[in-house]
């Protein structure tokens, strides 16, 4: 439109009836000093709409219908002296914050940019406005790797600055461990330990050596020991098929500077067991109760006393105490009004002790330590539900429900009714459990499946002023 002026120094264009002014749309103009484009009803500018004006020093959008600039729609106006942004309604949220910025560092004289909303900034100043840090990010999930097999189980180790996730695969019959690759960014395999049935595995650090529980529902369970001389992991130990024929659980845990691990056995004839290292191999060192068919066993430390909690399907959850004249765990109580709880999962918010019960039929449930006992917070919906598992990154605290019947949910932590809330979808089939891992500054959460494929999601900031 402007291509035969290009000495024109003063354009003015007011008390029209645009609407829109889009990219390039002063093409041709490029000793343009002076631009009005006043009292018209222009509403969306383009990002590059004022693209090659590097000679303009005062510009004039006053008195239209504006309540949003694109992000750095000024970056072009290297001499810009004044800008005249009156009688325009911003909404000075997430959008603005950049305009906002931009205000605080340029050497430009601007008018006032008034406010229309949000209401608690309605008729104020965006310059007045506090902060957008908290306001304008939020996060996401989003795939980052799917695995081509099921599982069951994912656990995480770290071992000579590196970070490794050791994966339960029943119907491949193994314990897949795979590393972090820092050049390309994804998961990658590193060992494979073969059995048969595998549904979890394990790792367990001490001093420098890393050792794999390896769960199996047939053959019985063993214990593998990284060889660094064979570069892999070789057989260490057996555990008993005795007091183990049917392992759903295993919780590493430590007391006093010893090393302990426990497996949830959901046998009608077997035994919960809880094994402890002796410098030299894990011996069985204390057998928990007999015929409840324990599904999850979780260590907790309440108010500085260690504690396990047995799931089972036959019974409310009950809490054993560890006794330090006989170093036994012993029977403390019960979680009441629980039936059917699959497994339990302890976590902590500002220095207070939560925990997520997993509850197939009915609702699942967010308890709080009250400094007596564990109190309802929050129910979940959750029919088919098989896990229920709180994870963290930062100050986002998260739970996903993983269930047979829909898709799983994650829920996100609200501060403010402090409760959480349904956050996102995602669609697994069958999910078994979910981990959280981190590594090279990177979050990432595992989501297993048993019928499908494993999937790994990113957990991304998201800064919505872009």
């Amino acid at each position: 439109m402007f291509s035969h002026l290009p000495s024109l120094q003063l354009l003015l264009l007011n008390s029209n009836s645009f609407t829109v002014i889009r990219d390039d749309a002063f093409a041709g103009l490029f000793h343009l000093e002076y631009l009005f484009i006043e009292g018209n009803k222009i509403e969306t500018i383009s990002r590059n709409a004022f693209r090659g004006l590097r000679d303009l020093t005062h510009l004039s959008l006053a008195n239209n219908h504006i309540k949003a600039l694109p992000r750095d729609v000024f970056s072009d106006l290297d001499s810009l002296i004044e800008l005249d942004l009156r009688g325009n309604k911003f909404e000075c949220d997430c959008k603005a914050k950049w305009l906002y910025l931009w205000l605080k560092m340029t050497n430009s004289t601007v008018s006032d940019v008034l406010c229309i909303g949000p209401p608690e900034y309605q008729e104020k100043k965006l310059n007045d406005v506090s902060s957008f840090d908290y306001e304008c990010t939020t996060t996401d999930f989003v795939v980052h790797q799917t695995l081509p097999y099921q599982s069951v189980s994912v656990d995480t180790f770290n071992s000579k600055n590196d970070v490794y996730v050791a994966i339960a695969q029943p119907s491949m019959e193994n314990c897949m461990v795979l590393e972090w690759d820092h050049i390309e960014m994804n998961f990658r395999s590193y060992d494979n330990i073969t059995g048969q049935s595998i549904v979890g595995c394990k790792a367990i650090l001490i001093d420098d050596q890393v050792f794999v529980v390896v769960a199996q529902l047939f053959g019985g369970s063993h214990i593998y020991k990284y060889d660094d001389s064979w570069t892999k992991f070789v057989k260490f130990q057996d555990i008993e098929v005795s007091r183990i024929s049917k392992p759903n659980d295993i919780e590493l845990f430590q007391i006093e500077d010893e090393t302990f691990f426990i497996i949830a056995d959901s046998s009608k004839a077997g035994l919960s067991t809880v094994y402890k290292w002796n410098g030299k191999g894990f011996y069985s060192y204390q057998s928990l109760h007999e015929w409840f068919r324990d599904t999850d066993a979780e260590f907790v430390d309440i108010e500085g006393k260690s504690h396990l909690i047995l799931s089972s399907r036959s019974q409310v959850p009950i809490i054993l105490q560890w006794n330090k004249s006989s170093k036994k765990f012993v029977p403390y109580g019960d979680i009441p009004n629980m039936e059917d709880v699959l497994a339990v999962k302890s976590f902590r918010m500002q220095n207070t002790l939560y925990l997520s019960l997993t509850r197939f039929i009915g609702d699942s449930r967010v308890m709080q330590w009250n400094s007596k006992q564990f109190v309802e917070v929050q129910a979940l919906p959750s029919r088919g539900a098989m896990t229920l598992q709180p994870f963290s990154f930062k100050d986002n605290h998260y739970l996903a429900l993983g269930s047979d019947y829909t898709f799983s949910q994650i829920y996100q932590w609200d501060k403010e009714k402090q409760l959480f809330k349904k956050f996102k979808e995602i669609y697994v089939q069958a999910p078994r459990s979910f981990t959280a891992v981190s590594t090279d500054r990177r979050d990432f959460f595992f989501a297993s499946s048993f019928k499908g494929k494993t999937k790994i999601f990113e957990h991304i900031i998201v800064d919505l002023s872009l």
